[in-house]
């Protein structure tokens, strides 16, 4: 286990899946949250307003970078 802080990312994406229209999102700090893509960059900018989300230094995406499941507004 790596436990060099320098080295953490701040912001880590779970694996996509394909049950949800979320992904969960660890923020550092805060812990897991489920984000929809249009709750992404405004939730890492909040918590973090300096941080460029593209940035694969402090955020790490476990697969499908920048993917979410698809979505239609009336499915549950």
């Amino acid at each position: 286990m790596e436990t060099n802080s320098t080295s953490a990312h701040l912001v880590e994406v779970a694996e996509f899946r394909t049950d949800s229209r979320y992904r969960l999102v660890h923020l550092e700090g805060r812990g897991w949250e489920p984000l929809a893509p249009e709750e992404f960059e405004p939730r890492i900018h909040q918590l973090f307003p300096d941080l460029d989300p593209h940035d694969p230094v402090k955020v790490h995406w476990a697969d499908h970078p920048w993917e979410w499941p698809s979505w239609h507004p009336g499915e549950a």
